[in-house]
């Protein structure tokens, strides 16, 4: 039968997919890390904006020339180029003949990435073509969030490339081919300001151009506090209802912590080219949130489990020798807390584990028997810049009515977590302030 990745993979693969990485400016310089300072934001949305009424004035930035403009792109570590647009990745060129295509479509869903720069222009145009799932009931679509001011700006769109897909397999996928279209901001003020303009996190993103109307592209700020994460879906966010809704981001624009979201659905495996990916960057401040997928695919056992969460620490490690690292379990599944997996889903789209003979449970790992290996793995190293925190802490039994399939929390529950992690990592008294 074929899959949705399938499909996803071929898409957007028209045009040449050389990497460019090394002629943009891709943000990840730091600087010392500091006290999180508070930072609040407020929501303004828009759904449709029109394209017309844009002013002959604006200046237009093509995505040819963003290489060597003071504009960067954050959470992006390499592009490919189609045509005259670039999609982002969020994985290094190098890594290309290592990954799947599972892993390469998330990692071209841009979630975590997002434009930065400078202005006083009052109208911010974003020229993109989308690929993105369709609705049950129709055309589905994607937003883009632009934070201003303290102030969160989404705009929803449904134009662009739809996929359908019947997850029976019993109708054969179709593409729905759409138009490049604009996400047009204004109202913004002609004050000078720094922008960030949150790519959607859960479709595939061709950029085009940017225009700003009432002045220019400038350098932002220096980027803040540089925190990178990577984890499995729960991390990735594909169900949140906006980019900034990912908790991630809800935790890092808590503490005004500027995040590298490496949230890959499905992909966290500890996998070595990841490994070496971050300690490659420029962090000040890391976590891993690992083990659900582990046993979502039960792609290994506790006898490879270990030396693998080792072998990632070490890698991390040859290069940030003092730089904070956080381990974090998985959070509440209530099939895999005590089942090995694999898990899949059932007629009414719940997740729920397979089962087996108790002769092929040797080894395997549940959620439970995760949390203690991975809570041991850090007391054994006795590194004082390393932390444990367990996925209960952010996402627990209680939180379960916030849980629709039974493994991926729903936008309310993304942002609970967010606030939770900048609680318990980022506040006054808490994990990181212990292991700095």
């Amino acid at each position: 039968m074929p899959s949705i990745v399938d499909h996803f993979v071929f898409l957007p693969c028209i045009g040449s997919r050389r990497s460019i990485s090394s002629r943009l400016r891709i943000a990840g310089k730091s600087k010392t890390l500091g006290a999180p300072t508070s930072f609040k934001t407020r929501r303004h949305e828009t759904v449709g904006m029109p394209n017309h009424g844009i002013s002959m004035t604006m200046t237009t930035l093509a995505a040819a020339d963003f290489a060597g403009s003071p504009l960067e792109i954050m959470g992006a570590l390499d592009f490919d180029r189609r045509g005259a647009a670039l999609s982002p990745r969020r994985l290094p060129d190098w890594t290309r003949p290592q990954i799947n295509p599972m892993l390469d479509f998330m990692l071209r869903t841009p979630s975590g990435v997002r434009l930065r720069f400078a202005t006083t222009a009052h109208t911010v145009r974003l020229t993109v073509l989308t690929t993105h799932m369709a609705g049950r009931s129709g055309r589905g679509g994607c937003a883009f969030d632009l934070a201003c001011n303290g102030m969160v700006h989404t705009r929803r769109h449904h134009e662009g490339n739809q996929l359908h897909f019947d997850p029976s397999g019993k109708v054969p996928p179709r593409i729905e081919p759409g138009e490049v279209y604009d996400v047009v901001f204004d109202g913004l003020g002609d004050e000078q300001k720094n922008l960030s303009l949150w790519l959607p996190h859960n479709a595939l993103v061709e950029l085009h151009a940017l225009s700003v109307d009432g002045g220019e592209v400038e350098a932002p700020d220096p980027l803040g506090v540089h925190w990178i994460h990577h984890g499995s879906s729960i991390s990735h966010c594909m169900e949140a209802d906006i980019p900034t809704g990912t908790w991630p981001v809800v935790a890092g624009q808590a503490a005004g912590i500027d995040v590298t979201n490496l949230g890959l659905g499905g992909q966290c495996h500890l996998d070595p080219f990841m490994a070496r990916t971050i300690r490659d960057l420029n962090p000040d401040f890391i976590s891993i949130k690992a083990g659900i997928n582990i046993v979502n695919g039960d792609t290994m056992r506790e006898r490879v489990f270990l030396p693998l969460a080792h072998g990632f620490l070490d890698t991390l490690r040859e290069a940030h020798p003092e730089v904070p690292i956080l381990l974090i379990s998985p959070i509440y599944c209530p099939s895999a807390e005590d089942h090995p997996g694999p898990t899949i889903p059932n007629a009414e789209g719940k997740f729920g584990t397979i089962d087996r003979p108790p002769a092929l449970r040797e080894g395997a790992l549940t959620l439970s028997r995760i949390r203690e290996l991975l809570s041991e793995v850090v007391i054994s190293r006795n590194d004082p810049h390393l932390a444990y925190l367990s996925g209960l802490e952010l996402f627990g039994e209680d939180d379960a009515h916030d849980l629709p399939d039974d493994l991926h929390p729903n936008p309310t529950g993304y942002r609970r977590m967010g606030k939770r992690f900048a609680d318990r990592v980022f506040g006054d008294d808490g994990i990181l302030q212990s292991i700095r």
